[in-house]
């Protein structure tokens, strides 16, 4: 079964950066990730999905012992941590010629382009692997067109690009070149 928001296109993978001007691009109204989910992410929910097969197996052995309501919880338990692992694999920056979508856990957000007056990279103190806890490194900001409070979408310490300060750049650079073709 092909799981597409697991990897980024692969036109993204060329020199390019995923800039949408590439020719690789059939539809631009679809939404995509324009970076692969990082090894913390990836590992995140490979965590989840293991607790989630301890609990169906015990789910069985509560079944075969013959307490089917116990047992039908379990796999009620289970199939919430397997889709709570689908959603933190999901969750990252999503972007398509319609706007930018922050995908969280949770919640997810969308702006049209032109909604946003300047996407940059600045350096500032970034929350590590999404902990209240803070710490010097590198993040793209999204500044509204009306002026309101600016919105983080990626950081070099959250848990797609924590030791990959390459891939944060791609995905910086790949992020500035959507908002440029298509800031209006």
């Amino acid at each position: 079964m092909p799981l597409p928001f697991l990897t980024a296109d692969r036109a993204l993978d060329d020199e390019t950066g995923g800039a949408p001007d590439d020719s690789a691009y059939e539809d631009l109204n679809r939404w995509r990730r324009p970076y692969r989910p990082g090894p913390w992410r990836v590992g995140g929910a490979a965590l989840l999905l293991l607790l989630a097969s301890y609990i169906l197996f015990s789910a069985m052995i509560i079944a075969m012992a013959g307490s089917l309501p116990a047992a039908g919880i379990c796999v009620a338990v289970a199939a919430l941590v397997i889709v709570f692992a689908v959603r933190v694999v999901h969750s990252g920056v999503q972007v398509s010629a319609h706007g930018l979508r922050q995908v969280g856990v949770f919640t997810s957000t969308t702006v049209a382009w032109p909604r946003i007056a300047a996407l940059r990279t600045a350096q500032q103190p970034v929350r590590w692997l999404g902990l209240p806890r803070t710490v010097q490194g590198q993040a793209v900001i999204a500044e509204p067109a009306d002026g309101g409070a600016t919105r983080t979408l990626i950081s070099s310490h959250s848990a797609d690009f924590l030791a990959r300060p390459e891939g944060f750049d791609m995905a910086a650079d790949a992020l500035e070149s959507w908002a440029a073709a298509y800031h209006r």
